[in-house]
This record gives structure tokens, sequence and C-alpha cells, in this order.
């Protein structure tokens, strides 16, 4: 009787910076020839703020206060959307199981994604952030570069979570079925309708654990104030450091290919 084993290349234990930069290449690559996912990643946050804008022609303080949170949460689902439906791509189409057998581990590939994407969210958050404030009139107390901040660590945030969720779904229509299970309690909870002090003491709760209420929170402290607060700088780093869990989660949950 032959058992037929599968012996990973020794050099694929470790992440390298190569690996990765050369999978986030590859990525980059595969986009450039896919001119509706650039679209939707790029030009659709963007129409979405014009949208919000006008929607609110008649009060223009009422786009101030959610105006910013928008401009964080946008990015957020953009990249969700897009990540989750390009990564499981690449495993039911085979790319994946094919890269995984060469010297690539798990972590270059989340690596060499989260680089990508983490590039594409630079671009798709400096639109939005320049659309709003310049455009738009946005009024905000602090520095329009906080609000970039913001926006770009709630991208990769997306970006993260996207990755994470892809391993569990079956096909892209699963991965979009995750949306309702992953985005939209944050979206009710993150304090953008109504403050979260306001909130049943349970919700309050509930919400203090989700990464989108510290986004908005970080969002809310540069409308507010003119310079960088303690809580700000408490609020980006708690996103950011989620972004980093999620990252990790999705490397060691993600599979060659989907059974």
């Amino acid at each position: 009787m032959t058992t037929n084993t599968t012996t990973a290349h020794p050099a694929a234990k470790a992440l390298t910076l190569s690996r990765a930069t050369a999978t986030a290449a590859r990525v980059l690559r595969q986009l450039r020839h896919d001119p509706r996912t650039i679209a939707l990643m790029l030009v659709i946050p963007c129409l979405m703020l014009v949208l919000l804008r006008y929607v609110f022609d008649g009060s223009p303080r009422t786009f101030d206060s959610i105006g910013a949170s928008l401009l964080g949460i946008f990015p957020l689902i953009t990249m969700f959307l897009v990540t989750s439906i390009a990564t499981l791509r690449e495993r039911t189409s085979g790319t994946l199981e094919r890269l995984l057998a060469m010297p690539l581990g798990k972590g270059d590939l989340i690596a060499g994604y989260a680089l990508a994407f983490g590039a594409l969210a630079i671009i798709q958050s400096a639109l939005a952030t320049g659309l709003a404030v310049w455009f738009l009139g946005l009024d905000v107390t602090g520095s329009p570069w906080l609000l970039l901040l913001v926006a770009l660590l709630d991208a990769l945030l997306g970006t993260a979570l996207g990755l994470f969720v892809s391993a569990f779904a079956a096909s892209e229509f699963q991965a979009v079925q995750f949306m309702p299970a992953v985005i939209f309690p944050q979206l009710l909870l993150c304090g953008l309708f109504t403050p979260r002090s306001d909130m049943h003491p349970a919700l309050k709760a509930f919400s203090d654990v989700l990464p989108m209420s510290y986004a908005v929170d970080g969002m809310n402290e540069v409308l507010r104030h003119t310079d960088m607060t303690t809580t700000f700088v408490r609020d980006a780093l708690i996103v950011a450091g989620c972004a980093l869990l999620v990252l990790g989660l999705g490397a060691a949950t993600l599979r060659r290919r989907t059974l």
C-alpha cells in the first residue's frame, strides 16, 4: 500500500518580504485587467459621498455630522466585498492550490493580498477624503490627514475581514452573504445612527468589542478637536490591531481549495 503525503517546502514556513511582494504584484496585475473591480473600489465610495452630500443639501450640518463617519465606513464595506470575492475566486479556480504547492506559505499569501489591496486602499481613502473635504465641503475641526489615516485603517480592516471570511464560503454568493452577518451589526451599533451611550446596556457592551465602533469614534474625534487626542490614538490603534489580528486569523484558516 502506497501512502501519498504532501510535504511543505521548508522555506515556505517563514514569512518573507520577497514572496509577499511578488504575490502583491501578481494580484495588482490581475486587478489591472478587471475595470469593474477597480470601479467598485475607487469610484463607488466617492459616488456614495456625493449622493449623501446632496441628499442633505438643505442641511449641510447633517452632512458634516455623519459624513466623516461614512468616510470610514464606505471603504471598509467595499474592501470587504472585493477582497472576499477575489480570494474565493482564487481558491475555486485552483490558483490558490497551485500557489501553495510552491515555496509560498499561507502567511506570504495573506501578506501579499494585504499589500496589494492596501495599496488600493491608500488610493481609495485619499480620493474619498480629498473629495469630501475639498470638494463637498465637509467641515472638520481637526486635520484632514487624520481623517485619511482612519479611512485607510478602515479600508485595511475591510481587507482583513474579507480575507478571513473567504475561508468559510464555498461560492461568491456565499461570500456576499457574510456581509449581513459581519458588516451590518457593526453598522447598526457603531454610533452612526445614535450615540452608543444611548443604547441598551447589552448592545452598548456588544458595540464595545466591534472595531467599526472605534473607527467611527476616531472620525468623530477629528470632527470635534483641533489636535490629535489620546482617544483618537486609542481608537486608531484598536482598529489597526483588529486588522492585524484578523489577518493572522485569515492566514490560519486559509484553505487551499473549496471542497
